[in-house]
């Protein structure tokens, strides 16, 4: 079947959204404040390619990084840019009415599974992370992110945050190891030696595979109770 046979649905009901991380209020406060104050000549779309623009100017920093230090801290600009853009693209629309929810959701998915590649792959072109933590954190990426889709797709909930942590806490982690290794580009984690990002690394690989585990598990019983026989 081509593209242009293929169905497209006349009706659709928005996922209800979930998001519980640690900034969540303020974040939603900030952004109403900056929606009410966006000028009418930027819509959502140039905010999603901001961030998008953003997130892969980000990775190219990393893999500048190495043997530019100051890079990391041209990342961490680009990384507030990716929070503004990819944050505000949909509060505005809501905020003006002009939602458009399937063309919003896709997008906005398909940049940030693009960006995660571009910045992963920077980090891993960088001295400051092993090339296999960042192929493994790329993947807890995309293992969370097919859960979370699917989920939306299956029982209309869409979630933005895994506990207490979503996409602002770990843009949040990244810049405050960015900062740390700008100011101590040598720093090692005490006792296990490690470098700061392996570290981290590595705990985010563990903490994404388990919420992957834990959130296919919940859903799959859901699901069970739901359309059991």
């Amino acid at each position: 079947m081509s593209l242009q046979q293929s169905p497209v649905l006349t009706s659709f009901q928005t996922a209800a959204r979930i998001q519980q991380s640690l900034t969540a209020a303020p974040e939603r406060r900030i952004l109403l404040w900056l929606a009410a104050r966006t000028p009418e000549f930027i819509n959502s779309d140039h905010l999603t390619l901001l961030g998008f623009v953003s997130i892969i100017l980000a990775g190219l920093c990393y893999a500048a990084s190495g043997t530019h230090p100051a890079a990391l801290l041209l990342a961490t600009m680009f990384l507030a840019l990716n929070w503004l853009g990819d944050s505000l693209d949909g509060t505005l629309a809501r905020f003006r009415n002009r939602q458009r929810p399937r063309y919003g959701f896709y997008v906005d998915h398909v940049v940030d599974s693009v960006g995660a590649i571009f910045l992963m792959a920077g980090l891993a072109i960088s001295h400051y992370i092993d090339w296999r933590v960042a192929a493994g954190m790329l993947v807890g990426f995309l293992l969370l992110s097919i859960e979370t889709y699917l989920a939306t797709y299956t029982l209309g909930t869409f979630r933005l945050s895994f506990g207490s942590f979503g996409p602002t806490e770990i843009r949040i982690l990244l810049i405050a190891g960015n900062v740390a290794l700008w100011l101590r580009p040598n720093a090692r984690v005490p006792i296990l030696l490690w470098r700061v990002f392996n570290f981290g690394g590595v705990i985010a690989i563990a903490g994404m595979l388990l919420m992957f585990v834990a959130a296919a598990i919940y859903h799959t019983l859901a699901l069970y109770r739901l359309e059991k026989g």
